[in-house]
C-alpha cells in the first residue's frame, strides 16, 4: 500500500453504494485536486432489496445539504418509526420496535426496573406503550420530534422507506454537479502491481483501462476488487444466520402507508412489507436447507396486499463480511464488504458508516498502514455487533412450528452476544459494546417482545413507594397515549412535506 497522497479516486459500481460513495467523497474532499471517477454498467444490474433505512440516513442527508422535502419527492420516500415483527414469539402476537427509548427515568432510576417491577405486580401496561414512536406508528401517524418539549417522552428519531433506485440517481445527479465522472463499460480485468500487490488498474469492455490510487470496490456480492482480485478472504456466518435466500416483489398498496417496516415469521424465515408512496416492497427471506425457492415463493405471493408488480426474483446470498474492508489500495462498500441480512434495515447504514472510516482514517487524503488497521478493526467489531443483534432475533424466538425455529432457538451463540444475555437475564443489565449499531432501548424492545426476562432488577427500586410509582407511569402512559392521537396521520404529514416541493 502506497503512502503517497490520493489524487485519483475510481469507484467501481453505481447502485446505492457506488453514488453514495460518489457524492459523499465529492462533498467531503471538495477542497482538495481530487478526481473521482465511477465506472458501472447497465448492463449489471443492482440488488435492491432494501428500501427501508435507520435514523443514521437523516444525518447523511443533511450532511450533504439535501433538504428533507426534496429528499420525499425525489425518492417516494414515507416516514418510519421503527419495525413491527409478527409472529416471532408465537403465531398471532407481536411487538414493537421503535427509534425510541421506552419511558423517562423516575426519581433518579432508569424507568425499565421500575416498569418490571409494576409489570410483575400487574400496575403498568405493555412496555411500547410507554414509548410515542410506538403508539403513533401503530396508529398510523406521524410527527417529527419536538426537540423543544418539556419531557423526554416526546424524543425519538425516525427513518425512512424509499425507493433505492431513486436516492442513487439522486445522488449521481449530486455527484455529477461536484465533479464526479462516470464512465459507462463492464470490467473484464483487474491488474495488480506485480511489485506492490496494489490494483492498478481496470480494463472495460470497451478497450479502455482506468487506474487510480484508491478504489472503491461497490461491486456487490461479487466483491470484484476486494475478493476476485485482492483474496482478501470472508468469514461465513451461516451457521448463526442460516437464512440464504431472498424473493422480492412490488406490489399495488391498497391502503395508506403505516409509518413502519413489517417483519412477519414464516416457517423458514420471515416476510417484509415496506410501505412507499406509490408501492409496496415485499419480500420473504428464508433459508434453503428449510424451504424451497417455489414454497418461498407462494407463501410470498399469497400475503402481498396488492397485485404484483412484477415477476418475483430470487436473491442469493451469504450472511458474513470480508476479512477486512479495507485491503492495500481498496476499499470495498456495502455487499462487496459483506452482508447482513435485511432484518433490521441496515444495509444502507453500514455504507454509510464504512465511508464515514474512510473519511475518519483518510483526513488528508495519505494512507497510513496504523490508521487503515484501526478502520478494520472498528468495521469488524460494528459488523460483529450487528451480527449478535440479529443473532439475538432467532435465538429468543418462542415458536414451535418447525425445525427452523426450534433448532435457532438451540444454537450456542457468539461469546459476545451470551455475555449480554447472561447480564440481562440476571438483573436486567444493558451492556453497550464498542461500535454498536443499536443501543439499549433496541436491545430492550427484542428481549422483552420476545419475552426474555430478567430474574431480578435494580434493588435501588425498592426504596421507591410502590402505589407513587403506579401513580406517576399511569400518568406517563396517559400522555404517550394523548400525544399518539394529536399527531396527524401519516398520508396527511407526507402531504404537508411535500406541498410546494418542485418536481422535475
Amino acid at each position: 500500500m502506497t503512502t503517497e497522497p490520493i489524487k485519483r479516486i475510481l469507484i467501481v459500481g453505481g447502485g446505492t453504494a457506488g453514488w453514495m460513495a460518489a457524492a459523499t467523497l465529492a462533498h467531503h474532499y471538495r477542497n482538495h485536486a481530487l478526481s473521482i471517477q465511477l465506472v458501472e454498467s447497465e448492463q449489471i444490474g443492482t440488488v435492491g432489496v432494501g428500501e427501508a433505512t435507520v435514523p443514521s440516513i437523516i444525518r447523511l442527508n443533511q450532511y450533504l445539504g439535501i433538504r428533507e422535502a426534496d429528499f420525499i419527492v425525489a425518492t417516494g420516500a414515507t416516514f418510519k418509526l421503527g419495525i413491527e415483527f409478527a409472529d416471532w414469539q408465537s403465531q398471532g402476537e407481536s411487538f414493537f420496535h421503535p427509534f425510541a427509548d421506552f419511558g423517562v427515568p423516575v426519581g433518579g432510576l432508569p424507568f425499565f426496573p421500575i416498569w418490571l417491577k409494576l409489570h410483575r405486580q400487574g400496575q403498568a401496561a405493555p412496555l411500547q406503550e410507554y414509548s410515542l414512536a410506538a403508539s403513533m406508528a401503530l396508529a398510523g401517524r406521524f410527527a417529527q420530534p419536538d426537540e423543544q418539549a418539556r419531557t423526554p417522552l416526546a424524543l425519538y428519531s425516525y427513518a425512512y422507506h424509499f425507493d433505492a433506485a431513486r436516492y442513487a440517481q439522486l445522488l449521481r445527479r449530486y455527484a455529477e454537479q461536484r465533479g464526479v465522472q462516470r464512465v459507462e463499460g463492464k470490467i473484464i480485468d483487474v491488474k495488480l502491481d506485480a511489485a506492490t500487490g496494489d490494483i492498478q488498474s481496470v480494463d472495460l469492455d470497451s478497450g479502455a483501462s482506468l487506474s487510480a490510487d484508491l478504489f472503491i470496490d461497490c461491486s456487490g456480492f461479487r466483491g470484484l476488487l476486494i475478493e476476485q482480485a485482492l483474496a482478501t478472504g470472508f468469514d461465513d456466518w451461516g451457521h448463526w444466520l442460516p437464512v440464504d435466500t431472498a424473493i422480492a416483489v412490488q406490489s399495488e398498496r391498497r391502503t395508506p402507508p403505516p409509518p413502519f417496516t413489517r417483519a412477519t415469521a414464516t416457517a423458514a424465515g420471515w416476510r417484509w412489507r415496506i410501505p412507499l408512496q406509490d408501492r409496496s416492497g415485499n419480500g420473504h427471506v428464508f433459508s434453503s436447507d428449510y424451504m424451497s425457492v417455489e414454497q418461498a415463493t407462494e407463501e410470498l405471493m399469497r400475503n402481498l396486499d396488492g397485485d404484483p408488480l412484477g415477476d418475483p426474483r430470487p436473491i442469493r446470498f451469504r450472511t458474513g463480511m470480508r476479512k477486512k474492508f479495507w485491503h492495500r489500495n481498496c476499499v470495498a462498500l456495502g455487499l462487496a464488504s459483506g452482508f447482513i441480512e435485511p432484518l433490521e434495515s441496515t444495509s444502507i447504514s453500514l455504507i454509510q458508516t464504512g465511508i464515514e472510516k474512510l473519511f475518519q482514517f483518510l483526513p488528508d487524503l495519505i494512507p497510513q498502514p496504523e490508521k487503515v488497521a484501526e478502520a478494520n478493526r472498528l468495521n469488524r467489531a460494528e459488523y460483529e455487533r450487528l451480527r449478535d443483534f440479529i443473532i439475538l432475533h432467532y435465538k429468543l424466538n418462542g415458536r414451535n412450528d418447525s425445525d427452523f425455529w426450534r433448532e435457532l432457538r438451540e444454537i450456542q451463540v457468539p461469546d459476545s452476544l451470551q455475555q449480554k444475555m447472561d447480564a440481562f437475564a440476571e438483573d436486567g443489565r444493558l451492556l453497550s459494546l464498542e461500535q454498536e449499531t443499536f443501543l439499549e432501548p433496541s436491545w430492550l424492545a427484542i428481549y422483552n417482545g420476545l419475552n426474555f426476562q430478567p430474574r431480578g432488577y435494580l434493588s435501588d427500586v425498592d426504596r421507591l413507594d410502590s402505589a407513587q410509582l403506579a401513580v406517576v407511569l399511569k400518568k406517563m402512559h396517559r400522555a404517550v397515549a394523548t400525544a399518539a392521537t394529536h399527531a396527524p396521520s401519516h398520508d396527511d404529514f407526507l402531504r404537508q412535506t411535500m406541498a410546494g416541493v418542485e418536481t422535475h
